[in-house]
């Protein structure tokens, strides 16, 4: 009976710079794949529940156009008003994990999801190109996808911003610590998914750890987040199709299919 093949990516390791308790996605995506992941959380994430951001989220969702960053900005949002779009309102959610979580809140209509699941591919859309003198709603976090916002204002918009949640940094795991001490850097794989995440991480972990992280390999969800990562000292780039956990792994796997890798 022949052996069955051994998974592209046996032997490597996903270093994942998701919120605390949001890597199961990675971790399945990784092992179907034969790799595993190390979760090294710079943050965990904090739902707001004051009247400033009720009232910020209420100004928000009455704008002609409302626009949602994240599956998490969905959640955090309904766990303070139910979701309804209105007459000629125009939705628009970063990528096909937002659009769902915005369909399973009640959100009916068309929701404007982008090809590029990114902060580019979103203001490339046709709902938010002419924008100015428009009131555009954007229910979000602090940091993160800020540049959605610099350059709705400058095409023109009034920016009704509610930032429903926060990301509270926490201190990288003891244990994932001694995992990266333990592993070689050629096994390790950065997925990158937010530029935030990773100045966070590189300014909290210890020196030595810096230099084992810079030799990884780097799976970016974009050309902007390479750039970034080549600024930060990172050399080996791999440029994903998007942030979704499977589109990382599946640039991984092509990269590894096209050339050997020493793992």
């Amino acid at each position: 009976m022949p052996r069955a093949a051994t998974p592209v990516l046996s032997g490597c390791y996903f270093i994942s710079l998701r919120p605390v308790g949001d890597h199961h996605a990675l971790r399945r995506a990784a092992a179907a794949h034969g790799a595993r992941v190390i979760a090294l959380s710079p943050w965990r994430l904090a739902f707001g529940d004051d009247a400033a951001t009720r009232a910020a989220l209420r100004a928000a969702l009455s704008a002609p156009r409302v626009v949602f960053t994240s599956p998490t900005a969905v959640r955090a949002a309904c766990a303070l008003r139910t979701l309804r779009a209105r007459r000629r309102q125009e939705w628009c959610a970063v990528g096909t994990g937002t659009a769902a979580a915005l369909r399973r809140a009640g959100v009916g209509g068309d929701i404007a999801t982008p090809v590029r699941m990114d902060s580019e591919g979103l203001l490339a859309l046709p709902a938010l190109r002419d924008v100015r003198g428009t009131q555009v709603g954007l229910v979000t976090a602090p940091g993160g996808r800020g540049r959605i916002a610099a350059v709705l204002r400058r095409r023109g918009a009034r920016v009704l911003r509610a930032d429903v949640y926060a990301r509270v940094a926490v201190t990288p795991s003891p244990r994932a610590i001694a995992r990266l001490r333990a592993l070689t850097p050629t096994s390790l794989l950065l997925a990158l998914s937010s530029g935030e995440a990773l100045e966070r991480t590189l300014d909290a972990l210890p020196r030595d750890l810096t230099t084992v992280l810079r030799r990884a390999r780097v799976v970016a969800a974009s050309a902007r987040l390479a750039a970034l990562a080549r600024g930060r000292g990172f050399r080996h780039i791999l440029i994903a199709d998007s942030a979704r956990p499977l589109a990382l792994i599946e640039a991984a796997v092509a990269d590894r299919d096209r050339r050997p890798w020493q793992v």
